[in-house]
């Protein structure tokens, strides 16, 4: 099984960037418009992670979809474009990180890699071997 990451957000084209940028390092990306689209699709394969475009874990803090693989994460994104805000402390214990993409895509590629890794040395393998298969 290959790592999934679930991303939802509301712009098309950088959810398409950033799911051809985890696609091509070999995970397997869906993406969703809404947290209740994304927890549908968290229903039928949990993701390694969840990349939650921040307006809408604001808006709904509750809504983010769970459960994540075991060693997963919850991930907050914003645009270049938008001002960092302020995330409520309730939100901050379930995030991981909060990113500015597609600026920091590189630090999103490097921290799905070492949840994998993580994953993989802590005896979660079914997270990691299709990419590195035994």
């Amino acid at each position: 099984m290959m790592a999934t990451i679930l991303l939802i957000g509301t712009d098309d084209a950088l959810l398409e960037g950033v799911a051809q940028l985890l696609v091509a390092s070999g995970y397997s990306a869906r993406t969703a418009h809404s947290l209740e689209e994304g927890r549908a699709l968290g229903v039928s394969r949990q993701p390694l992670a969840v990349l939650v475009e921040t307006t809408l874990a604001l808006a709904d803090p509750h809504g983010i979809p769970t459960p994540l693989a075991r060693g997963g994460a919850v991930l907050l994104y914003r645009t270049d474009a938008t001002p960092a805000g302020v995330i409520p402390p309730a939100l901050q214990r379930m995030v991981l990180a909060d990113l500015a993409l597609p600026l920091e895509r590189n630090r999103l590629l490097a921290l799905v890699r070492r949840m994998a890794e993580r994953a993989f040395a802590t005896g979660r393998r079914e997270v990691y071997e299709e990419r590195h298969p035994s």
